[in-house]
């Protein structure tokens, strides 16, 4: 498994590679995640917990050294002069199929080497680029992000012996590139909850209302996630405020970090929610179910999610969610299945919310819904298809031709000069 993206950063592409790649080893496959080396300070972070440390972990992991990127602090670049490493860790390994997980230099590392050695390629279609990008890079023109996005996800999805699309709508998205392949439509899934620990959940919510007093006696709305700006998150401050009309004692409780966390915070002050809103920065994954278990309602308000797995977690805790139900959210829902799908309205979201807070029977009818939707894509019972997929490419011969061979062989060439890539790439000087 090829990935740009791992722990300690956290996101989706992160979170589902860890997921598979631990169900595949307990199945007794042997993995090997190809990802990225972290600055120390990364590593030294509250998102390094000990179930995503290296030492700890059943499948092997391999890191490449890498390099800061200008455009994101979380995120880094592998460095292009390694793709010797690749090739020698991979001889070692003896892959009978890659599979890429993302778009950059990792990503494309993992599909020369697939080319190169005659493997099989799979290729997951987790990001839709052409929408983030903009977040990313806002010098340029969001058209040709948009462009650049598009571009840089077909040239995968071409050179796939399988496509995996975690969603209906993603599958569509794959013909809108014009590219006629047929996918095979698999969902991250979601780990098995952990053990309730009842001394454990005493002990978070205890430190949890002694930093944030304002949390206590209220009914919690509780976001979790990357503070991010396309995650939509100032629509809960709105809906919030409308709540808090019909149900006073509300809280809004944001679980997680990302660069746009202190902004978030400011604009709560200067609206004025700052004794209803609460901010305790990232959880590990294995605490996350005290949060769940603390809250009333879920609100989840992204209108970008590929697949929305968020929610499911939430509802594998028996919590009801409240989502608007747009792209991978719309898919995991498929309509108020645990919870209500709305519109985006702020009036239509915020009167969902304070049905589930004030009508007892309902929420107790929706969070005995939500545990039982939710388990339905648990890991566990999604690995076999996985399987499957390699099993299909597996069974496929190398149809690449001439032109896709020289392109190959054109970045090869670009990886074993003598550039100084990280000047190229705009990087910054750092490396590990």
């Amino acid at each position: 498994m090829f990935t740009d993206a791992y722990f300690p950063r956290i996101n989706g592409v992160s979170v589902s590679v860890r997921s598979y790649a631990t169900e595949l080893s307990k199945l007794k496959h042997e993995v090997a995640v190809v990802c990225l080396e972290y600055s120390e300070e990364q590593q030294r972070s509250a998102l390094f917990d000990e179930k995503s440390s290296d030492e700890k972990s059943p499948f092997r992991i391999i890191r490449i050294p890498s390099t800061r990127t200008v455009f994101s602090k979380e995120d880094r670049m592998a460095r292009l002069d390694k793709w010797h490493r690749i090739k020698r860790e991979m001889d070692s390994f003896r892959p009978d199929v890659i599979h890429l997980n993302s778009e950059w230099i990792i990503g494309y590392f993992g599909a020369m080497y697939a080319h190169r050695r005659k493997i099989p390629l799979v290729f997951t279609f987790h990001t839709m680029w052409e929408d983030y990008l903009a977040n990313y890079i806002p010098f340029m023109p969001v058209r040709s992000l948009r462009r650049i996005g598009k571009s840089v996800v077909k040239f995968y999805l071409k050179r796939a012996d399988v496509i995996i699309v975690p969603t209906e709508r993603i599958a569509d998205v794959v013909k809108e590139y014009g590219v006629q392949r047929e996918t095979r439509i698999l969902p991250t899934g979601i780990p098995n909850s952990a053990n309730f620990s009842l001394s454990r959940s005493l002990s978070i919510s205890t430190r949890l209302f002694k930093k944030y007093p304002q949390l206590k006696g209220k009914k919690v709305l509780l976001f979790v996630g990357r503070i991010v700006k396309e995650k939509n998150l100032t629509f809960l401050f709105d809906v919030l405020e409308i709540v808090k009309k019909h149900v006073p004692k509300t809280a809004l409780l944001f679980v997680g970090g990302g660069p746009f966390l202190e902004e978030l915070s400011q604009i709560a002050d200067a609206r004025g929610l700052s004794q209803s809103v609460a901010f305790p920065g990232y959880a590990k994954s294995e605490d996350l179910i005290y949060f769940y278990r603390l809250a009333h309602v879920f609100v989840f308000p992204s209108k970008t999610e590929t697949q929305g797995l968020v929610t499911l977690e939430a509802m594998n805790a028996s919590l009801p969610v409240v989502a608007i139900g747009e792209l991978g959210t719309a898919d995991v829902m498929q309509g108020d299945n645990g919870g209500f799908m709305t519109r985006d309205n702020v009036e239509e979201f915020s009167e969902k919310v304070v049905r589930l807070l004030t009508e007892p029977s309902l929420r107790k009818k929706k969070a005995r819904e939500a545990a039982v939707w939710g388990a339905k894509w648990r890991i566990s019972a999604l690995t076999p298809s996985l399987i499957s997929c390699y099993v299909e490419a597996l069974h496929k011969k190398d149809s690449e031709n001439e032109d896709s061979a020289a392109e190959y062989e054109e970045f090869e060439n670009v990886f074993n000069s003598e550039v100084d890539f990280s000047a190229v790439l705009g990087a910054e000087n750092e490396k590990v």
